[in-house]
């Protein structure tokens, strides 16, 4: 059997917010396998299927970018190490121009080599390192994703940014006629979305026929094994099980959450007032959830030991 270290507990911790020992024999039961352990946890009812990791946030800004025409849209996210930097003007204004700059950049490599928007004597990797010279801290563009809208369609690409910048939305929704796309409901519509999105981090597709297949699999396999099922006849297991994968799948969907502003309707609901009133079929295309820092590990220090190596050192 591998050895469990603690290390490897706490990071099971982090990602199920389930106790100590029960994660340290959900591993032992693994062979510490993270991922089988996740399910082992949840078939006991112990771990949450929508608990997120609780990880360490590392600072800087997530922020967009929207061209006039509203057919071209970016998402970005850019980091430093304190909370301090990033509410630096400076800082704020770099993580804007970049945004602008990742319209036309198809990687966060290819963004680096291109000239900066606002000094063309210089790229935009040289600018970033003049930057991190005048705060006095580490910059990095992380990842970005930018949407046009299709040749020979119409539609809108919109945003919303959540919490001064530690979330952040790209939407684009579509129609038939370039009318339908300018009409203001349908332009709201796509700033709903956008918000709706970020309010429900568990949202992973648009709608259930959006989910892959070995997704709902995996969903079942968790169901069937759970401890509350292991007495019930299969025919009755079978239907519980399907309830259940059911609401899971929805849970996972944008098209099937409650709206924001009237929970008395779901958005699906919504799409489809918004159609009847522009009198032609649309629809929401996609999305992308930024969360600051998301997967980031921060570095854990003491301060006081901080201090005393500061002191040390002079």
């Amino acid at each position: 059997m591998a050895e469990i270290s603690a290390k490897l507990v706490q990071e099971l911790r982090q990602k199920t917010g389930a106790g100590m020992m029960d994660c340290k024999k959900a591993l032992k039961e693994n062979e510490g396998d993270i991922e089988k352990s996740i399910e082992w946890l949840r078939q006991k009812g112990i771990a949450s299927a929508g608990k997120k990791s609780d990880r360490i946030a590392a600072e800087g800004l997530v922020e967009t970018y929207i061209q006039p025409s509203g057919e071209v849209g970016v998402l970005i996210e850019v980091n430093c190490q304190t909370d301090f930097v990033a509410r630096n003007e400076a800082f704020k204004a770099l993580v804007k121009n970049l945004a602008r700059q990742a319209a036309t950049a198809d990687s966060v490599e290819s963004l680096l080599t291109q000239p900066y928007l606002e000094d063309q004597s210089v790229t935009v990797d040289q600018f970033i390192k003049q930057t991190i010279a005048q705060l006095g801290e580490n910059i990095q563009v992380r990842r970005f994703v930018n949407f046009a809208i299709p040749e020979g369609k119409e539609g809108i690409v919109d945003s919303y940014i959540h919490t001064g910048g530690r979330v952040g939305v790209l939407v684009e929704l579509n129609a038939e006629t370039d009318s339908a796309a300018k009409n203001e409901e349908f332009q709201t519509l796509a700033k709903n979305a956008a918000m709706q999105v970020a309010a429900c981090p568990n949202v992973e597709y648009v709608s259930i026929e959006e989910i892959p297949a070995e997704i709902a699999q995996k969903e079942k396999a968790i169901e069937m094994g759970r401890d509350d099922l292991a007495n019930k006849p299969d025919n009755i297991k079978e239907k519980i099980v399907q309830g259940r994968i059911e609401k899971r799948l929805k849970e996972m969907t944008l098209l099937d959450q409650p709206f924001i502003r009237d929970q008395g309707i779901s958005v699906e609901d919504l799409v489809k007032q918004v159609k009847g009133k522009v009198g032609e079929p649309i629809k929401v295309s996609r999305f992308v959830r930024y969360i600051l820092g998301e997967g980031i590990e921060k570095q854990e220090s003491n301060f006081a030991e901080e201090v005393a190596a500061q002191m040390g050192a002079k």
